[in-house]
């Protein structure tokens, strides 16, 4: 029984405000004595141009790094990165014990095996309607339909209420390969008593319901039965219902399946040993490819989203060493641009049609169906459950604002507009923010994690947009110069409007200015440095219109 101080919270660090790096806690207890449970640990990608060297983005948990000793769990809903990509980096800061599926196990211990250094685990195999008690929490495992296989919601049952976490799901009859969102688990619990429903928001400004996992296979295999020459498929790796659809498609046509990728081998190995790929023929490796007939093979590529070192971009610019493509060999590209990935997928797509071969896309044809539900989907998760009190999630806050309008039209009498670091109280009484708490992001800098505020990233930034000169100059303890200057400059202009070496240009403005110091003056090293670091940022300034970095070394000998 829950007494009058014990609350049931929700609080988000990640995917309220992003599409990805889903990361959510559920307390329960007094604001003293509150115990959690974390639902996923995901991540995000960088950008090039807004975070340059920055790959992997994590969702900042110092929050329940603080309170880990009243963690409970982590409890992983499906395997997709955006769920399970920060995990291994961040547990050794929880040290929690997680629970996942058999399939998400696999890829989270393929993962870490991959690479160095990464920390043991401790991974608990929960199986599809299991349910788990963990201290006030009771939480049960729902099948849901999604694109990779063993999704599922979570009913979190607390004595204040039940809420229902949908993670990601969609409602698809045929869903080709894994689980159905069954109607019946759903109205079960809606007639339980649903307290709060935080429900996925991806396809909430679509209208209607998605098309079927069963209908991109029979189209897919037209397209791979049609086509004259090599065939190569790209979509997501972890997307094996579009891997199996593939190698049946292939298997009718007589074409053997070369597998392209290391992402898409580590997928392809753990489905296997789940067996969602039995009864196939066994995948070829890369170095196959070019000694196979150009009408019986298929390649199952990584890149559908344009990363420049994925094994697609190498193709399309000729630099993978096993792969090529050649004029009338056809690519599909079964899948759709996540936000922000158009340029790069854009570029791939230009270069293989110049090389003359056929680009096949959702544009034109049924290649790619979304893993998320829209509108049509949405209003019968709310029939099903009931809730009293709706909470929009996964999401950026177009689709947090849209799904929150979507919601009160449902008839739902409570709704939460959360975002990252907002404290929600569900129950007891009214639901309502409460608090907030430090939230944000954290980035996978090469092998390091870095804060957010960390000056590194707007320091590359500056250094993209106007480059660096670097001076070094010797000075002895009279302040007299010991030989000429040494200038260096990189990512700037050779030469100005006129046609004058911009390095020239640099050079003069140190001579300039060491002439017009005082010896008195430069016998100060520090005073030194930041008359020069003025004087040739406003020299670059005036012949270029841009400030450059500069770092200056005085030496003294």
């Amino acid at each position: 029984m829950a007494s009058s101080q014990d609350e049931l919270v929700f609080l988000p660090l990640g995917g309220l405000g992003e599409i990805g790096m889903n990361a959510a806690l559920y307390g329960f207890g007094s604001e003293a004595n509150r115990q959690w449970i974390l639902v996923d640990c995901g991540m995000g990608f960088g950008g090039e141009e807004q975070l340059p060297g920055i790959d992997l983005v994590y969702p900042d948990l110092r929050f329940i790094e603080e309170e880990r000793h009243n963690l409970l769990g982590i409890f992983i809903t499906h395997a997709h990165e955006d769920h399970i990509g920060a995990l291994v980096e961040m547990w050794p800061r929880l040290r929690a014990p997680v629970y996942a599926t058999k399939f998400a196990i696999g890829l989270l211990e393929t993962r870490r095996l991959s690479e160095a250094d990464a920390p043991k685990v401790d991974l608990n195999e929960i199986a599809p309607g299991q349910r788990l008690n963990l201290g006030p929490f009771d939480i049960e495992y729902v099948p849901v339909a999604h694109s990779i296989p063993e999704s599922n919601a979570l009913a979190i049952r607390t004595p204040q209420g039940l809420v229902v976490h949908t993670g990601d799901w969609k409602l698809d009859p045929t869903p080709y390969l894994g689980s159905l969102t069954s109607e019946e688990a759903f109205r079960k619990l809606g007639e339980e008593g649903v307290l709060a429903l935080v429900c996925d928001s991806t396809n909430v400004v679509r209208e209607g319901e998605s098309p079927s996992e069963a209908d991109v296979a029979r189209n897919l295999a037209t397209l791979i039965k049609d086509a004259p020459h090599r065939v190569a498929v790209t979509t997501f790796a972890s997307n094996v219902a579009r891997i199996r659809s593939v190698a049946e498609a292939a298997r009718e046509c007589d074409r053997e399946v070369v597998v392209v990728g290391r992402a898409m081998d580590r997928v392809v190995e753990v489905a296997k040993e789940c067996g969602y790929l039995d009864n196939l023929p066994e995948f070829r490796s890369a170095e196959n490819f070019g000694y196979m007939p150009r009408d019986k093979v298929v390649a199952i590529l990584t890149g559908s989203q344009g990363e420049p070192r994925a094994a697609l971009a190498r193709i399309a610019s000729g630099e993978h060493p096993d792969i090529s493509l050649t004029a009338g060999d056809r690519v599909i590209f079964s899948s759709r641009a996540i936000p922000g990935n158009e340029k790069g997928i854009g570029s791939i797509i230009n270069s293989l049609i110049e090389q003359g071969v056929e680009v096949v896309t959702d544009r034109t044809e049924l290649v790619h169906v979304s893993g998320h539900p829209r509108r049509g989907e949405l209003a019968k998760m709310y029939e099903w459950t009931k809730p009293r009190i709706a909470v929009p999630a996964h999401g950026e806050p177009l689709h947090l604002a849209e799904h929150a309008k979507f919601a009160r039209q449902q008839g739902v009498p409570e709704v939460v507009r959360a975002k990252n670091g907002t404290l929600v109280r569900l129950a007891p009484g009214k639901a309502e923010i409460i608090d907030t708490v430090p939230a944000g992001r954290v980035y996978k800098d090469g092998n390091i994690v870095i804060p957010a505020g960390e000056r590194a990233i707007p320091e590359r930034r500056k250094l993209a947009f106007a480059g660096i000169v670097t001076v070094a100059i010797a000075l002895d303890d009279r302040g007299e110069i010991a030989g000429d200057p040494v200038v260096d400059v990189m990512g700037l202009p050779e030469k100005n409007r006129q046609g004058r070496d911009l390095t020239d240009i640099v050079a003069d403005a140190v001579a300039d200015l060491l002439d017009s110091l005082s010896k008195a003056k430069r016998r100060d090293p520090e005073a030194v440095e930041n008359a020069v670091h003025r004087a040739v940022r406003a020299a670059v300034n005036q012949e270029w219109g841009k400030k450059p970095a500069c770092h200056v070394l005085v030496i003294e000998v």
